[in-house]
């Protein structure tokens, strides 16, 4: 290969993960870019495209909105700050990585007697070439930092129910008094104002999105060593969220998952140390609300006077079209004009901790994966920005520990629970909390550490990091397990990742334990139902009928407890405890009946035929929309309040763990992973989805590192040597 130094190895095991042996770090990331590429260059050419505003160029006049929005967050300020913020030498694995990617693409695709691979063949396109900047996209970041759709969400709630609703049943956690910003006016702040930012975050399709982690000491493990269990939670699809490698040179020896298009790893293990993550949630923007002068819109009110906006003018290629479309990005003084609405004569600014040096999403494990000890483990975790992480940690030492990572920014007023004014200083940010004052642990005398994106705020915590938190359940639940043993292994951490039991079912079969309903007041069917769902396990199995009875019964409830336009914004958290303080008899027969109805005219008459899983399902399906590249659909268990999150729409899961690992510390080729379908993305290939039935079922694979376990596991070799003029 043309780029290549000196000779690399790639073992790729049974399972599909290639393990890559390089003699210096250029080629070893030039080797993961080429070995990416090669099992998932439709996948990761996709992503280039969505991060850089290319879409239109494939898909068509409908990606206009969200090229728009890639381009106006494009990091548009110093790359030497952006690429020191990730590491010291992040732009020169950058430049080796998509250098790597662009060797595979020239010598099989663009050379003499190249073809475009199957996904490209039917797309009616060929793959582009890669710039060492394209990996610090903003959007995937801008996928973990929602924070505006939130605002506007709430901002509609509002003019929809009134302030006082909002606060009783919507309410910010921690609790706090929700407060209209200063000379703002809630009026025509909708969902219509996100359009294109709603696409641009969205998966991409052609035509025709929780997370665990836990560690436990040697104190609390059967090996005397820790063992951390981390398992992300992002949209399940096909071809995976998360790509395996291992990654061996002078200064590296990693293993884990990270975004396929991304150097490096950004969970897994190196030789002294262990780590994972769950998104923290730090609320890192605001959307300000501008006010446009009437006689020229390209001007905006601030301070008592009218200021220019900055206007960048590119152009789009649009397939279809003969000539490029203009656009004009525009920007205020707190970010890109995400959208405007001239009859008010307003625009719609995205300020986020995105426009900083080193906000590109994971970039920054390039410092952390080679963290060796708690020390350097820290300073790794301060380089991250976006997303805000939990950081969990372990090493050989026998330590563990937990940091929030994330840039937290410092808001001189306000709350960022809504929009505010951008035409006065009042909601400025003032800067960012310094990472030394981030919430973190070291060796809790518990011997153990666990997050579940809940409210991870230290009692008496000073700094304000955000108010919207995943409910507690998933947390509660793995606490409840951790006491249950005094030692742990490698087997119940799988068991409890693989966990269905509901909090809420147990919260919601004490309210039916309660509720005074006699016998002679219910029809036969309706209280042999009732009388099982108050005696059931509360698992949430897929061969379960009283599970299914539970989700319907439950999304039933909000509609006649708070009305139906509240009830389908309310959480089951409201909802459960506005039951267990005020009872509501008529609410659970009505719903009860209705429940019966449904799933008499879904499933049959039959109680022993209504399973969970017939309803609750998965289907991988590929975004070129072709059925062969489809895979499922696949019974599933649990539902987004189990530590086995299966969150659903409309009962079909659409997001949860794809990829799993528990690390043992005590010896590293004892880890085990999984992660669906498979490691490839060409539907050609044995490992693009071989790995589905086992996640399906919960089972796990070794995850060698030791060079004799890789040896042992290794199905292919591949040997790519210098040759030909360096292109990089």
């Amino acid at each position: 290969m043309p780029g290549l130094e000196k000779p690399v190895e790639i073992l790729r095991d049974r399972w599909g993960v290639p393990h890559i042996y390089a003699q210096s770090a250029g080629d070893l990331f030039f080797a993961q870019g080429w070995i990416t590429a090669r099992d998932r260059l439709f996948q990761i050419d996709l992503w280039r495209r969505t991060g850089t505003g290319k879409l239109a160029e494939v898909l068509g006049p409908q990606a206009l909105g969200r090229d728009r929005i890639a381009r106006l967050v494009r990091f548009r300020g110093d790359w030497q700050a952006e690429w020191s913020s990730y590491s010291p030498d992040a732009q020169a694995i950058a430049t080796a990585s998509t250098s790597g990617i662009n060797a595979y693409i020239r010598a099989y695709i663009q050379a003499p007697g190249g073809k475009r691979p199957l996904e490209f063949r039917i797309a009616g396109y060929d793959p582009g070439l890669w710039q060492p900047e394209d990996v610090a996209s903003r959007i995937a970041g801008l996928l973990m930092t929602r924070n505006i759709t939130r605002e506007v969400a709430r901002a509609a709630d509002i003019e929809s129910f009134g302030l006082e609703k909002v606060q009783t049943y919507l309410p910010p956690d921690p609790l706090i008094k929700i407060e209209i910003p200063h000379g703002l006016d809630l009026a025509g702040i909708t969902a219509s104002i996100l359009g294109d930012y709603n696409q641009a975050i969205g998966s991409v399709r052609f035509p025709d999105q929780g997370s665990n982690n836990w560690v436990v000491s040697g104190a609390r493990s059967l090996t005397g060593k820790p063992l951390l269990a981390s398992d992300p939670h992002r949209p399940v699809l096909i071809p995976s969220l998360r790509k395996t490698v291992h990654l061996v040179a002078p200064g590296w020896n990693v293993i884990g998952a990270g975004e396929p298009a991304l150097p490096g790893i950004a969970l897994g293990h190196n030789e002294e140390a262990a780590f994972g993550f769950t998104i923290v949630g730090i609320d890192q923007a605001d959307l300000f609300v501008e006010k446009l002068n009437p006689a020229n819109p390209n001007q905006y009110e601030y301070q008592g006077g009218w200021r220019n906006m900055a206007v960048a003018s590119e152009e789009i290629a649009v397939r279809g079209e003969p000539r490029p479309r203009k656009v004009a990005l525009r920007y205020t003084n707190h970010g890109p004009v995400i959208a405007e609405d001239p009859g008010r004569h307003r625009a719609y600014a995205l300020h986020w901790v995105g426009s900083q040096p080193g906000s590109a999403g994971y970039l920054a494990a390039l410092s952390l994966s080679r963290a060796r000890n708690w020390e350097e483990f820290q300073a790794g975790a301060a380089r991250y920005k976006i997303p805000s992480e939990n950081l969990l940690y372990a090493d050989r030492a026998g330590n563990i520990g937990w940091i929030a990572a994330g840039l937290a920014p410092i808001r001189k007023k306000g709350s960022g629970l809504l929009p505010v004014p951008g035409h006065t200083s009042e909601y400025e940010w003032t800067g960012f909390l310094p990472a030394s004052r981030m919430p973190r642990l070291f060796n809790p005398p518990s011997a153990t550490i666990a997050t579940a994106n809940h409210n991870i705020l230290p009692p008496g915590y000073p700094h304000p990091l955000g108010y919207e938190w995943a409910l507690r359940f998933r947390k509660d639940r793995i606490d409840e397990m951790l006491k249950e043993k005094t030692k742990f292994s490698i087997q119940d951490f799988q068991r409890m990742q693989q966990d269905v039991v509901s909090h809420p079912a147990r919260i919601f079969q004490a309210i039916l334990r309660r509720w005074q309903v006699r016998r002679q007041d219910l029809q036969p069917k309706e209280w042999d139902i009732l009388q099982r769902l108050r005696q059931w396990d509360a698992r949430i199995e897929a061969q379960s009928s009283e599970a299914m009875v539970f989700e319907f019964w439950l999304s039933r409830l909000p509609a006649l407890v708070f009305g139906q336009a509240l009830g389908a914004r309310t959480d089951v958290r409201v909802l459960l405890s506005s039951l267990e303080r005020t009872p509501n008899p008529h609410a659970l027969l009505v719903s009860l009946r209705s429940t019966i109805q449904d799933l008499e005219r879904l499933m049959g008459a039959s109680p022993a035929e209504w399973k969970w899983g017939n309803l609750h399902t998965i289907h991988f399906r590929h975004p070129l929309g072709v059925a062969s590249m489809h895979r499922g659909p696949i019974a599933r268990p649990g539902d987004s309040n189990t530590v086995n999150a299966t969150s659903s729409t409309n009962f079909k899961q659409t997001s949860g763990a794809s990829y799993r690992q528990i690390l043992d510390l005590s010896d590293w080729d004892k880890s085990v992973m999984t992660n669906a379908p498979g490691e490839s993305g060409d539907p050609n290939s044995p490992h693009y989805s071989d790995l589905l039935e086992d996640w399906a079922s919960g089972n796990y694979h070794p995850m060698p590192y030791s060079r004799k376990a890789v040896e042992a596991a290794t199905v292919e070799r591949i040997h790519l040597t210098p040759g030909g003029p360096a292109r990089r």
